[in-house]
């Protein structure tokens, strides 16, 4: 485990990233259920937080509970979820590009629609789909994308994630994406608002240096990153980003928090 020097306050908050910090696929990461479990007797409020947009947050629910973790569905934040809010508060008609497990979810895409809105499609993405949004955005209508991950940790190795292809419409159409997932700030902030703290007074654990631990610090809450999923060697090295700790696992990051010692 690796800190900066000043131990601080136990948080009174926790957002905790879902895939490669408490699972891979469809195995729990070692340790991780019972962790949460220690979490959880501690009494400190939870937040669970995915840039997942290929399940409903029902069935992401029912996949965790599967592998033993104690989480309610309305813990859990997704970033389709908060697309979905954001068309509703604006009155778009979007065409979606999402995957068909998503479907239910977010309803059809408009006849006639005024907006793109993009999820991760993985295999059923398909060029007449990305040229579609293209002539959308080419026409002036905006651009609302539920992540901008680069790769995600899978059962067989890593991944390519959507960000590819939100890069890749930003650049031919000339106009840029709202994020609404992560590493957006706003994202964190609706589920601190939902539990009525302060982003000092809070704690993010996650894989990614850059869209959990560097979005996190971003947005002014203190972050932990763990060594499992996504986590590449020598991310904790990065110049640009200074995690508040860098640990093994998610065991461990509850660890740390339980001793009330965090920088």
């Amino acid at each position: 485990m690796t800190a900066a020097t000043n131990p601080v306050r136990r948080p009174k908050a926790v957002l905790i990233d879902l895939a490669g910090v408490l699972h891979v696929g469809n195995q729990a990461i070692d340790g991780a259920v019972a962790a949460l479990a220690r979490l959880r007797a501690a009494g400190l409020p939870l937040r669970f937080l995915t840039n997942t947009t290929r399940t409903p947050r029902r069935k992401i629910v029912e996949k965790l509970r599967r592998m033993g973790f104690d989480i309610d569905e309305d813990e859990v934040q997704t970033a389709a979820h908060a697309a979905l809010q954001l068309v509703r508060e604006r009155k778009l008609h979007p065409l979606y590009l999402v995957h068909p497990d998503l479907a239910d979810e977010v309803g059809a895409s408009a006849t006639q629609p005024d907006a793109v809105v993009l999820g991760d499609m993985g295999p059923f993405l398909d060029y007449a789909q990305l040229n579609a949004a293209f002539r959308l955005l080419m026409a002036g209508k905006p651009f609302i994308a539920m992540a901008k991950n680069r790769y995600f940790m899978d059962e067989d190795g890593l991944s390519l994630d959507m960000g590819a292809f939100v890069v890749g419409l930003e650049f031919s159409s000339g106009t840029r994406a709202e994020i609404v997932g992560k590493p957006a700030a706003a994202f964190f902030r609706t589920a601190l608002a939902t539990l009525g703290v302060a982003p000092d007074d809070a704690t993010v654990i996650g894989d990614d240096v850059h869209d959990d631990v560097g979005a996190a610090i971003d947005a002014g809450i203190p972050a932990i990153l763990v060594r499992t999923g996504k986590y590449r060697a020598g991310d904790d090295a990065d110049p640009a980003i200074r995690p508040d700790f860098v640990v093994d696992d998610f065991g461990q990051a509850v660890g740390v928090l339980l001793a009330g010692t965090r920088s």
